[in-house]
Order: C-alpha cells, then sequence, then structure tokens
C-alpha cells in the first residue's frame, strides 16, 4: 500500500530525476523538483501538475541547497519525508587524459552533493522518527570501467556514504536506499554517442529511466520495517 508523503529530488528536469518524480506524484506524492536549469525545470513541473514543485537550485551550493529546503518545507508545510540523491556529473577519459577539472566536478556533484542534502534533511528526519534517503548510484559503484577514473570514484565514494548511513541509522526509522542501475538512456550518454563506440551498450539496449524510479518505488512502499539496502539493476 503506497502511503502519500513528500519528497526532494535532485537532478529532476530530465532522466532518472524526471521519471522519478512523475512516479512519486503519480503514487500522491508532493514532490520538490530540484535542478539548475529553470526553463527545462518548470516546463516538466507543470506537465506532471501541481503535486510538482520546481525549485532552481545547484546542488553543488550550500546557500542555494539551504534555500531550496526551506522553500520546499514551507511549500510543504513539513520537512520533507524522502530524499532521492540522483543529480550526475559524467565524462569519460583514460586518466591520463582526465582534466583536473573533471574529477573536481564529479566528486562534487555526485558525492558531496548528495552528502550536502543528506546533512540538511537527516536533524528533521531524525526528529520524526521516519525519512527515507534513496540514492541513485550506477554499475560503475561497483564494478570499475576503462575511462571511468572520475565517475568511478565518486560513485565508489557515494556507496560508501550509503554504507555509512545504513550503519548509522538502522533502528532509527530512516530507511537507506542505494539503486545501482547498468546503463540507463539518459542524456547524460548525448555528448558520448555509445551507439558509434566500441564496447559501449547501445542506446537501444539501456534500461530505461523509468525502470530505476520504479526499482525507487518499490522501496518506498515497502513496509515501515523493512528496508531494502541495495536493489541493483540490469538488462533481462
Amino acid at each position: 500500500m503506497i502511503v502519500a508523503g513528500t519528497a526532494v529530488v535532485s537532478g529532476a528536469s530530465r532522466g532518472i530525476g524526471l521519471a522519478t518524480s512523475r512516479a512519486l506524484v503519480a503514487a500522491g506524492y508532493r514532490v520538490a523538483m530540484l535542478a539548475r536549469s529553470a526553463g527545462a525545470l518548470a516546463a516538466e513541473a507543470r506537465a506532471i501538475g501541481e503535486q510538482a514543485i520546481p525549485l532552481v537550485c545547484d546542488v553543488t551550493d550550500d546557500r542555494a541547497v539551504e534555500s531550496a529546503l526551506s522553500r520546499a518545507s514551507d511549500a510543504f508545510g513539513e520537512a520533507p519525508t524522502v530524499l532521492v540523491n540522483n543529480a550526475g556529473f559524467f565524462s569519460l577519459a583514460p586518466a591520463d587524459r582526465t582534466p583536473v577539472a573533471d574529477v573536481r566536478t564529479a566528486i562534487d556533484v555526485n558525492l558531496i552533493a548528495p552528502f550536502r542534502l543528506v546533512r540538511a534533511m537527516l536533524p528533521a528526519m531524525r526528529s520524526r522518527g521516519s525519512g527515507h534517503i534513496v540514492t541513485i548510484g550506477s554499475i560503475a559503484d561497483h564494478v570499475a570501467f576503462p575511462e571511468n577514473a572520475a565517475y568511478a570514484a565518486s560513485k565508489f565514494g557515494v556507496r560508501g556514504l550509503h554504507e555509512v548511513l545504513r550503519a548509522e541509522l538502522k533502528g532509527s526509522g530512516i530507511r537507506t536506499t542505494l539503486v545501482s542501475p547498468a546503463a540507463v538512456d539518459t542524456p547524460l550518454w548525448d555528448p558520448v554517442n555509445p551507439d558509434e563506440r566500441a564496447g559501449f551498450t547501445a542506446r537501444r539496449d539501456m534500461l530505461h529511466a523509468e525502470a530505476v524510479a520504479a526499482a525507487v518505488m518499490f522501496a518506498l512502499t515497502q513496509p515501515a520495517d523493512v528496508n531494502i539496502d541495495e536493489l541493483r539493476l540490469s538488462g533481462a
């Protein structure tokens, strides 16, 4: 049985974040959709309906996150009950040709930003004695692939963050889930053009963002005394 609540989804203007926002609203949640792209975010939120609240936010900026979460709580009339950490940065290059700036950005967006949101939202969850933190990982948080130095470092790191949260929050009423999909057909692949690169999964064979959103909803809708620690998704 789905119990409606309030949720914050980062990277919500496209891909997995957008699909998850749609699924949450369809399940009766009010959703604060966070993204940097104001126009696209507003358009997608309008298409979803009034339960979706677009909040322009750069998740790498402390003040922007604080402001967005304050606005979300004001709109909901309560601190959000669910966090879906999804915003991501992806680049590919051999290690010796990977710009240091790309590593810095990957760590900032894929690891520090999720921590920033967790740190901001966790006190209210602890006070309430309930909540759910969902982290969107990747197959690259378990498996090392060539050209993935920046991305894998950040995703292995965020898996470590999830494991620490799981250990710290066990028995608190706050649930934590890591969803680690294989390649998903999202705009992150646009600059890569995997269809033209040997050894890459063709986009037609990738998972759909809606499959990841369904995994998120599966975790959220378990009984309150059940925690889905981790879900690893691959193509059938």
